[in-house]
Parts: C-alpha cells; structure tokens; sequence
C-alpha cells in the first residue's frame, strides 16, 4: 500500500481514474483536469503546480485526490487570505500549501475518490507527507457528503461552511409555470427584465461543444477574458482549454450565445451531467442593461426546464440570485493546518463562521420570491 504524488494526471491512465468517479460531474473527470494542465491554465508560474495523491494497493488505483501546490490563494474560491497574511505578521511560512479541489470550479462534488477504505487510508498518510515535503497546510474544498464523512472521522480537520444559489426545477412545464409559484411583485420583476432584453432586440441560441466553430469559441473566450480585463485581471483560463474541452468532453459543454441584429454580443459556457446544468463563465461584448441576468439565470433556467433537468447551479456567492429564485446551500470545505497555533486560531474562527453561516442560510429563504399562503 503506497501515496504516491502525480506531478501530471497524464501519468495515469484515463479509465483507470475515471473508473474512482461516483457520478457523471465532468469536472472530476480525467478529461477535464488533463486539459487544465495541457492548455497551461494550471502550471507551477501560475501558482497551480499539478499534485494529485493516488493511493494504490497492489498496483491497483485504490484512491485518489486531484491536488495542487499552491503559492498563493486565487481560483480557489474559499478564501484564506486573511490566514495567509496573520502567517505573514506573526512570521510564520503559510506557502507552498496543497489544495485537493478542481481549479477555479467552486462546485461541489467527488474530492476524496475510490474506495471508502483506501480512501480513509489516503487521508490518514497525508499529514505526514505534507511534513515531507515542507508544506504548510492542506484544503479540500467543496467536498461532497461522502468527502465530508472520512473527513469527519481523520483527527484536527476542521470544516469550514460557505453558501451558494442554486435553482430546483420542479417538474416545471416551462418558464412561466416557475413564475406561477413567485409572489406577484417578484414576477413582474423577472418578466419585466426578461421583456427589457427582448425589446432591445437579443436573440439566444443552445449550442453543444460539437457545433461551435474554432471562431464561435474564438468568441466564447474574448468574452470570457473580457469579465477579468474590465477588472484589471488576467484570465485563468487560456484559450486552448476551451478548444482541447471541446474535442475531448462535447457532449458535457452547453454554450448559450447571445445575438444583437444577428451579431454575437454575449454568452454562458455551462456544462452538464445530464441532471444538473453549471454555469461556469459569462461575458459580453457591450454592457446592456439586464442582459448579464437573462444570459447567466434566466436562460439557463429555461434550458434546464426544456432539458429535464433538476438543478442549476449558476456559480459561486451572488446574493442577488436569491429574488430570483435561486435557493441557499450550504456548501463544505475541510483544512488541515501543522501549526498548532493557526490550527488553534482558525479553529475558534470557524466555529463562530459556521454558526453565522447556518444563521444566513436560514435567514436567507426569507429573501425567496416564491408564493406564501394566499399571495
């Protein structure tokens, strides 16, 4: 029985870590992560240094956890600065780190692959190995319910919750039969910012990875790049991981392409599993009013209805989704810190974040636009 660190998931062969997969998510697959690295959207100059673990037993892949060194926090969606800089003050080194996650996917899933055995074993070896090699910390984010189980049960992990928006499709027949269940006020909202871009003249369309053009995804990464340009901020992403996602997984790519007087002016890459639609990048070429709404909610929304699907899960944070029908979810992320001091420090913080987290996710249904009693 072995750990062994991956510096390339191309080292392992394709099948034999998607036979560790539970679901069909796509971001766990080895398709997807492989064309991170190839693309160059994660590399060590960037602060994403490949680390998978694989546990294996008699040269069998028993476990695993797609991993990465990290010099810094960004992409990662569960936000540790502020440890990072008390490291800072108090003199204490916080990087290099590992992250066991899906880069720049604040999406909840499979963290901790295989078998439950091997994989508890993975977790139990990994304290010593970050001692082995001079790491400061370990992070598994947006674990899922199975993740947070063996997490629960391997000694000074401490769990850490966030929140996110997700919209339930329930068995509606299309758009309008989800604005029935809104309170009046809400639903003229939503219709009245739907109308707003109808009038200026926008028309949509679906394509999957296997129907866009080399220049339609020349377009889909302008746009994408563009969200990050207007802040000052390269993109993660390069151009190459779209094209390389395309060829290798387009059946699990759902592009929604905005079109002004027959030019393309905006779009929202998703993907899919068959159940749930992601919303992962957004852009547009211009800014219009409400446009960022009906492209990034309501059409996914109204995609996941004609689709049959039963959730969509429209990105990380964005409380705005809630007068629009997206409902809060508690999301779980777990961290191991060696020195005794942060842990100590961080613990206390936590405890008193995860109450104040449960709080707001209660609190936060009242925020919801659908109907009560009589109204």
């Amino acid at each position: 029985m072995s750990l062994f660190h991956l510096t390339s998931l191309a080292d392992v062969d394709a099948a034999e870590w998607d036979a560790l997969l539970p679901d069909q998510q796509p971001f766990l697959r080895h398709a997807f992560l492989l064309a991170l690295e190839e693309s160059g959207s994660v590399r060590s100059e960037s602060g994403w240094q490949p680390d998978h673990l694989l546990w294996r037993e008699r040269g069998r892949l028993r476990a695993a956890i797609p991993g990465y060194r990290k010099r810094n926090s960004w992409g990662e969606y569960v936000f540790d600065h502020a440890w990072a800089d008390a490291c800072r003050r108090a003199g204490i080194g916080y990087y290099p780190k590992w992250l066991g996650a899906v880069p720049f996917s604040p999406v909840t899933g499979a963290r901790v692959l295989g078998e439950a055995e091997s994989a508890a074993q993975l977790l139990s070896a990994l304290p010593e190995t970050l001692h082995q090699h001079g790491l400061s910390s370990a992070h598994i984010n947006f674990t899922d319910a199975r993740g947070d189980a063996l997490l629960q049960r391997q000694p000074d992990w401490l769990l850490r919750l966030g929140c996110q928006y997700h919209w339930h499709n329930r068995g509606y027949r299309d758009f309008q039969d989800f604005l029935d269940t809104l309170m009046s006020r809400k639903r003229k909202q939503l219709r009245k910012e739907r109308e707003t871009v109808a009038q200026s003249g926008f028309e949509f369309s679906w394509l999957r990875g296997d129907e866009l053009r080399e220049d339609q995804w020349d377009f889909v990464y302008t746009c994408y790049a563009n969200t990050y340009a207007v802040r000052g901020q390269r993109p993660y992403l390069t151009r190459d991981f779209f094209s390389l996602l395309a060829a290798r997984m387009p059946h699990s790519i759902r592009v929604a392409i905005a079109h002004l007087q027959g030019q393309p002016a905006a779009m929202a890459f998703c993907l899919t599993d068959g159940e749930t639609l992601y919303g992962r990048y957004w852009g547009c070429l211009a800014e219009f009013d409400r446009l960022h709404f009906e492209t990034c909610f309501y059409q996914g929304m109204e995609y996941a209805i004609a689709a049959g699907l039963k959730r969509f899960d429209a990105g990380a944070q964005g409380e705005h989704k809630l007068v629009r029908g997206f409902e809060p979810q508690l999301t779980t992320s777990w961290h191991y810190l060696t020195h005794p001091g942060l842990r100590d420090a961080v613990a206390d913080f936590l405890q008193e974040e995860r109450e104040g987290m449960r709080a707001w996710a209660i609190e936060a249904r009242d925020a919801l636009p659908y109907r009560r009693g009589d109204q």
